[in-house]
């Protein structure tokens, strides 16, 4: 089956999983637009990093916007559109504020959620990638971004475990998982070869890619 049977395609995972370099390629090999999240246009990241209690609200609230705006756009486009890859899914938008906000904060968060949750069309294949802590954390040095320096372990493992949890029940949409400890996106034209055929291969609700 060719790639272009899929007009939209969601590329998920935790920080550090390479979810935006993945995405990237796909749209390059699909000739597709991409739908991108902004972090560096949050001014509240670098502070969320650094004191996570005191700005997981504005940092969760900007994100919101921010995803929303951009799949209200996407869903106003006509049906035989461009294709388009993105790497974010706003039904998972809720993991990060579970993870960081409590009580009444949590409250204001889901009823802005319901209230601005888009009409956005549903994705045509979700790939979410997985890796292990250790994985993540080296991918996240590496990358060199100053105000992710801060983040510790126990969130990162916290974060995947969310992921993790949220995927296991998700059916909202075709999702192939993979596990990416041993592929290399962003440098190696061998594993995103394998990965483009996985692709083309799937067949039915749920599959999953493991080198092993």
């Amino acid at each position: 089956m060719p790639l272009s049977r899929y007009r939209y395609i969601v590329v998920e995972g935790p920080i550090g999983a390479g979810k935006t370099t993945l995405a990237r390629r796909l749209a390059a090999r699909l000739d597709a637009e991409t739908l991108l999240e902004q972090p560096g246009e949050n001014p509240f990241l670098p502070r969320f990093y650094q004191d996570m209690a005191r700005y997981a609200l504005p940092t969760q609230l900007f994100f919101l916007f921010q995803r929303a705006t951009q799949l209200a756009e996407l869903a106003q486009l006509p049906l035989f559109r461009q294709a388009t890859v993105s790497d974010f899914l706003f039904d998972k938008d809720p993991l990060f504020a579970r993870l960081t906000l409590s009580g009444d904060e949590l409250a204001l968060y889901q009823k802005m959620y319901e209230t601005l949750k888009p009409r956005a069309p549903k994705p045509d294949l979700v790939v979410y990638l997985q890796a292990r802590i250790e994985t993540l954390l080296e991918r996240v040095k590496r990358r060199g971004i100053g105000y992710e320096r801060p983040i510790q372990p126990e969130y990162l493992a916290a974060l995947a475990e969310a992921y993790a949890r949220f995927f296991h029940h998700y059916q909202e949409a075709p999702l192939l998982i993979v596990n990416s400890d041993r592929l290399n996106f962003a440098a190696d034209d061998a594993d995103f070869e394998l990965l483009v055929g996985r692709i083309a291969e799937m067949r039915g609700a749920r599959a999953y890619f493991n080198l092993g």
